[in-house]
């Protein structure tokens, strides 16, 4: 087995929201690598516990962390155990997230205040006591979203905090850098998850065929494509990046109406062509 093979051979990875969706796909992929993964998780402990199965079947190795980094003192008890049972950190990935799906009349505080609660502040607070323990240097990776960049109904609230998250992966690329710690935010479209099914769940949504219809690739993405760039900003390979924030939404980001699956004949793309005799 050669070094390329184990990319993330004696790595130590912390990540939240780790069991189930991308963290899950990108908690196996380190394994495979060769990591020690910290799989954070909030509620169900099965599922948890069937991802470190899997990683450390995939031949890395793996522990479940109960925490809520909704709240401070979750956050804090997460670190805790990292700094207890492996005494340092090489990657933290911020991937839990949550949101209220409304449109902004009908958003109240506490939506706000959850909002913030779950997908800002866990990074800051989780990035600086991740700083502490990468005393060889390291890498941070946030989770953005297609919604940071651009406005759809529902998505105010969430679309917002990720714009804030990307804004502070700069600054944190900027302050880290002289650690030896890179800081990053992978930017994901509409990646098939059951995060995906619920927010094209909320009544009145648009029928997500529509939508994928507009994506150049024309569908979803996958977790693990979206693991598999994280992955890439983990990996030695990215040595040079920091303050970025890659997208992975199949093209949606750049394309804009008129939509070409709106178009007919002759301007509606239809098969490749080939050279002719």
């Amino acid at each position: 087995m050669t070094t390329s093979d184990r990319p993330f051979q004696d790595r130590v990875a912390l990540i939240t929201g780790a069991s189930r969706g991308i963290g899950r796909a990108l908690a196996l992929t380190l394994g495979r690598g060769g990591a020690t993964v910290v799989v954070n998780y909030k509620k169900n402990a099965d599922l948890a516990g069937k991802t470190v199965a899997d990683l450390e079947e995939a031949g890395g190795r793996g522990f479940a962390v109960q925490a809520d980094v909704e709240t401070v003192e979750g956050v804090t008890e997460l670190f805790a155990a990292v700094r207890e049972e492996c005494g340092r950190l090489d990657h933290f990935v911020s991937n839990a997230a949550a949101g209220a799906f409304k449109n902004i009349l009908d958003l109240k505080p506490h939506h706000l205040d959850r909002t913030y609660a779950m997908n800002l502040r866990p990074f800051v607070l989780g990035a600086q006591q991740a700083v502490r323990l990468m005393d060889s240097g390291g890498r941070i990776v946030a989770l953005s979203s297609y919604g940071s960049i651009r406005a759809y109904p529902t998505y105010a609230a969430l679309g917002s905090m990720k714009a804030a998250l990307e804004s502070w992966v700069r600054y944190m690329a900027v302050e880290f850098a002289p650690y030896g710690i890179n800081v990053n935010a992978v930017n994901g479209g509409l990646v098939d998850s059951d995060s995906l099914a619920y927010f094209y769940g909320v009544p009145g949504m648009a029928d997500m065929r529509t939508v994928l219809d507009r994506v150049p690739k024309g569908r979803a993405g996958t977790v693990q494509e979206v693991a598999d760039s994280i992955a890439f900003l983990l990996s030695p390979g990215a040595e040079y990046i920091t303050g970025q924030s890659l997208v992975v939404d199949g093209g949606l980001s750049v394309a804009a109406p008129p939509f070409y699956a709106d178009t007919s004949a002759p301007l509606s793309l239809g098969e490749r062509p080939t050279w002719e005799a």
